[in-house]
This record gives C-alpha cells, sequence and structure tokens, in this order.
C-alpha cells in the first residue's frame, strides 16, 4: 500500500513510517521538522530561505509591521512545486487539521489538493484543534493545558498557540477538514475524551514508539537520583514547567546529597533524547490526562516518568503494577511522590521495568502500525461494500 502521513509532532509520524515500512508499505512523511526539534522528513516544505540573515530581518520586519509571514509563501511554493508526489494515495493522515503551521487560508489551499488528488484520508487527533481547545475549556475538568491561562488571564502570550484555534478562522479551517477526512483517529485520552461522541471518531490507537532505537537500560542506584527536566520554553506553563521547578527546588533542599536535578532547554530532538540517559527520573508534564510521545521513549528507556495517568488511562490498560507516576499541577503531590522514590530506590527500579514491559506491550511500533493499516483499511473497505 502507498501511504502518505502529513505533518510530524514529536516523532509520531516517523516510528509510525518506521513500523509502515516494517509491514512492506510503501510510506512517504511530508511537512516541517518541528521548529528547533528537526524530525527527518522526506518531502521538507520549511521555508529555508528566510532563514538567512538579509532575508529573515526582513521577514521579520514585515511580520512586525503587517503581521504577515512571508516564509508562507515558500512553505506555499514548496508543496506545489512537489504536488504531484501527492497524488493517489491508499491512505492519507494528517497529524493535525492545521499540520503545515502555516495560517488557516494558506492550510485550506494546501488541504484542498490532498483531499482532491487522495480519496482516504484521516485526521489523528493528537495536539491542540479547535474542538479539543473548545472542549477542555468547556468541559468540567480538574485540571487541563489552560488551567494555568484561566487562573491567571495574564498569562495570555504563553498560551497564543492554543488560543490561535478559537478563532472564526480556524474553526472554518476545522469544519472544512472534518468535512472532507473519513475519519479521527485520538492518539491518547487527552484527545479521546474530547472527540468521544463525534460523529466521525475512530477507536483510540496508541503512540507508535520505535523501541528497536530505544535500547532499554534497568536503572542503576549508586546512592545518588538523577532527576532530568526538559524544557520547551514555548509550552513553559502549559505543561506546568513552573510547578515542576518549585517541586525540583524543594527536593534538592531536603535531599542535598541524594538528588541531583539536570535541566534543558529547546534541545533538538537527537540531542534531547541522549541527554537523559542518565537519569532516573524524568518531568515530562503535569496537565495531561495521559502520556505524550516524549514521556513514551523516556518509558521506553526504562525511566520512571512524571506524566498523565489518570483513571480511563488505568482502566483502558488494566494495569496491575504501575509503569509511571501520575503527575498532577499540585507543588505538594509532587514532592510527596518524588521523595517516596527517593527513600524507595527499589521501588523506582521496578517502575522502570514496567515502563519498558508495558511500552513493548501496547506502544511497539510494528503492532501499531498494523492497528492503522486495520483502521483506514477497514473503513475504506465498509463504505465500497455499502
Amino acid at each position: 500500500m502507498r501511504i502518505l502521513l502529513v505533518g510530524e509532532y514529536s516523532r509520531f509520524h516517523n516510528s509510525l513510517k518506521e513500523g509502515l515500512q516494517e509491514l512492506q508499505h510503501d510510506v512517504t512523511l511530508i511537512g516541517r521538522a518541528d521548529n528547533f526539534k528537526n524530525y527527518p522528513i522526506d518531502i521538507s516544505l520549511e521555508a529555508t530561505f528566510f532563514h538567512k540573515k538579509i532575508p529573515n530581518a526582513f521577514r521579520q520586519l514585515l511580520f512586525k509591521v503587517c503581521k504577515i509571514d512571508i516564509a508562507f509563501l515558500e512553505i506555499t511554493y514548496r508543496f506545489f512545486k512537489h504536488r504531484k508526489s501527492f497524488q493517489n494515495y491508499d491512505a492519507v493522515q494528517l497529524i493535525n487539521e492545521f499540520p503545515f503551521a502555516t495560517i488557516p487560508f494558506v492550510e485550506r489551499k494546501l488541504l484542498k489538493y490532498i483531499f482532491k488528488h487522495n480519496k482516504n484520508v484521516y485526521l489523528s487527533s493528537c495536539g491542540d484543534d479547535f474542538h479539543y481547545v473548545n472542549f477542555i475549556l468547556n468541559a468540567n475538568l480538574p485540571y487541563h493545558m489552560l488551567t494555568a491561562y484561566e487562573n491567571d488571564k495574564s498569562t495570555k502570550k504563553w498560551f497564543q498557540y492554543s488560543l490561535q484555534y478559537l478563532s472564526k478562522a480556524h474553526e472554518k479551517l476545522h469544519h472544512f477538514v472534518i468535512e472532507n477526512v473519513k475519519g479521527i483517529i485520538p492518539a491518547n485520552f487527552d484527545y479521546e475524551m474530547a472527540y468521544r461522541n463525534h460523529p466521525k471518531v475512530l477507536p483510540l490507537v496508541p503512540f507508535p514508539i520505535n523501541v528497536d532505537l530505544l535500547p532499554y537500560e534497568p536503572l542503576q542506584y549508586d546512592g545518588k537520583v538523577i532527576i532530568f527536566h526538559g524544557v520547551n520554553q514555548v509550552n513553559y506553563l502549559k505543561k506546568g514547567n513552573n510547578l515542576i521547578e518549585k517541586a525540583l527546588h524543594i527536593v534538592e533542599a531536603r535531599y542535598p546529597n541524594r538528588v541531583e536535578v539536570k535541566t534543558v532547554s529547546n534541545l533538538p530532538y537527537s540531542e534531547y533524547i541522549e541527554t537523559y540517559n542518565s537519569a532516573h527520573i524524568i518531568m515530562d508534564q503535569l496537565y495531561g490526562y495521559d502520556q505524550g510521545y516524549n514521556a513514551l521513549e523516556a518509558m521506553a528507556k526504562g525511566k520512571v516518568v512524571f506524566s498523565g495517568a489518570e483513571k480511563d488511562f488505568l482502566a483502558y490498560y488494566k494495569l496491575e503494577k504501575p509503569v509511571l507516576m501520575n503527575a498532577t499541577p499540585n507543588v505538594d503531590d509532587l514532592v510527596e511522590k518524588l521523595s517516596h522514590l527517593i527513600e524507595n530506590p527499589q521501588e523506582m527500579i521496578a517502575i522502570g521495568e514496567n515502563a519498558r514491559t508495558f511500552v513493548e506491550e501496547f506502544h511497539e511500533y510494528k503492532n501499531v502500525a498494523e492497528q492503522y493499516v486495520e483502521c483506514w483499511f477497514s473503513l475504506s473497505e465498509l463504505e465500497n461494500r455499502a
């Protein structure tokens, strides 16, 4: 089968591509490299010309005066330059309803071409979009990715990327995409609960993790627990990094000789994933109900991850042993859980082992790729019979 993957976040589509290729499918990944993370792309649409000094200065000046990013012109040019490579696939998956990260008007133009030349297009729900942002702001949830903004509207600048989806332009884009896709596939419970009653929602398919590229090493304890905190400054408040930092300061003061904290910011993916190799504990995020991609990769390496592990996640996987620590936006709760692991290192080591087993059982990239293929083609077959 010929499969086109459109867009990339957190290496999700790269791992899915690798799983599909192991199943002997022909896969092409197009899009942009997700900013500083710099993920591999088969056909890159990145606006490289405007990264040069003089064009970039002109770009920044124009944006400051007119609020127009002319780099989108290069992205559009690159798309239509390669347009014949985007036709007649057996299945297409969009990583988001805004996969090229331009502006809604440009996205509609590019996606219109995809829809026109491909019959079976699906949408992954694995990040912010119009429907998801509206859901979390109106649902009665104890916390969510925009809780810090709701508690303090002066933090709005930290949430501009998420809040943009509330605009009329993004609403129009959302409805355009939903009209043209065959189905919506949630990648974890944060997104499944938002789309649970949507007429086009399909069963959850978990994130694929290429465990072959993530060697497992049992945690070794020599009297000091190493805690890793990787920060993406754009999502600083959205992920709860401010609360994580407060908790880590308390833990460092409480256990000065038994803890080492490593904090890094905005590292490229290849450097990021190597930097935390020596760590026992990974601080991921506080406002999730399930794990994101970075958390799962750390779990695959046998790390003890602080991330989402709420009741829907626990019930779905029927877990008998802890595979991670449920991280909530509560500094005292974080300090208590970290202190428990520091004082009980054998329990920490066991959780790391459980984490690897969990990822191998439920997120192994070839098995997950098979689930995607079944999801895409079973729906297409049913429609052809109807």
